[in-house]
């Protein structure tokens, strides 16, 4: 193919990768007060978009670009995850389960006097999950996925001794999955046009 062409294919490419990924930050931005199906599905539309032109198009992109591509994917990568986690945990738990006060979730603990009490549990998730977002998202970026492995090993040893209760292991499953599958699309689509 001639090299011009082929210069402004992957200008259009870089440019509708960059528009696309805009526009996703900016509707995940957006649900970060209120997680909207609306506004989290078309911003998983544009992401599933990128991931398929990236996938057919067998065009990679310059360096300079690459890093763009990459500091914005990491931003939507680390952001998305929140509103997304927090649609997918409400979806699945139907609006049975009560926020706490200090981020966590309240949950009904018996007492030794067989009296139940409530306890706010999984405190400093939003937090963590940022963290983890971070972490999933540069280590595919650079190429070692393995570091899902540890992220998840580590959050499973620092929450042990808070999953007690039924609930809590669930809104911790879901909650993980989530987070980390928004990570690694959105990392994996930035990891494949720099391939």
């Amino acid at each position: 193919m001639d090299p011009a062409v082929e210069a402004v294919i992957v200008t259009i490419v870089v440019i509708f990768l960059f528009l696309a990924l805009c526009a996703a930050l900016v509707l995940v931005t957006v649900a970060l007060r209120r997680p909207s199906a609306v506004l989290l599905g078309v911003a998983g539309g544009l992401i599933a978009l990128s991931f398929l032109v990236v996938t057919v198009l067998p065009y990679d992109v310059p360096l300079l670009f690459g890093a763009v591509l990459a500091l914005l994917g990491l931003a939507l990568a680390v952001l998305g995850g929140n509103p997304f986690a927090r649609w997918v945990l409400s979806a699945a738990e139907g609006g049975r389960t009560t926020e706490g006060t200090r981020g966590g979730i309240l949950v009904e603990l018996m007492a030794d006097d067989a009296k139940s009490h409530e306890e706010e549990i999984l405190r400093g998730g939003t937090t963590i999950g940022y963290l983890e977002r971070a972490s999933v998202a540069l280590g595919i970026l650079a190429g070692f996925p393995a570091v899902i492995a540890v992220v998840v090993a580590l959050k499973g040893i620092g929450r042990f001794t808070e999953l007690a209760t039924p609930a809590a292991r669930e809104r911790f499953i879901v909650g993980t999955l989530a987070s980390m599958l928004w990570a690694c699309t959105v990392a994996g689509t930035v990891w494949l046009a720099l391939r």
